[in-house]
């Protein structure tokens, strides 16, 4: 019943910037994390940012400086915030949320993906 939806994926050219939303919807009692990870074809899926409720973040050290996540909690929303992009930031990125849900048991969701592409 819970399902993330994601946008805000898009094509850009390099030093330009993108902003993600991903929206959790459906029974949701609390999100305990939500976080932003990205894959490229041939390779595994890797954390970009993560971020807890309490405000405490971490971001790959490829991204540090360029990236900023951030949560609204009251609409159960994470962002990531994508500044002076580069081609190595093209990626599908997906949104990963562990919510309590139905029963108060804890659920781990994946959106289905935002394409994003930076031109040289």
């Amino acid at each position: 019943q819970v399902r993330l939806v994601e946008s805000g994926g898009g094509l850009v050219q390099a030093g330009g910037s993108l902003r993600l939303s991903c929206v959790a919807s459906g029974f949701i009692f609390s999100i305990n994390a939500m976080d932003w990870y990205r894959q490229t074809p041939g390779n595994q899926r890797e954390l970009v940012a993560a971020s807890t409720s309490g405000g405490v973040t971490n971001y790959a050290d490829s991204v540090k400086g360029r990236f900023t996540i951030s949560r609204d909690n009251a609409k159960n929303t994470v962002y990531l915030q994508m500044n002076n992009l580069k081609p190595e930031d093209t990626a599908v990125y997906y949104c990963n949320a562990k919510i309590i849900g139905a029963g108060l048991r804890t659920y781990d969701y994946w959106g289905q993906g935002t394409q994003v592409t930076v031109s040289s």
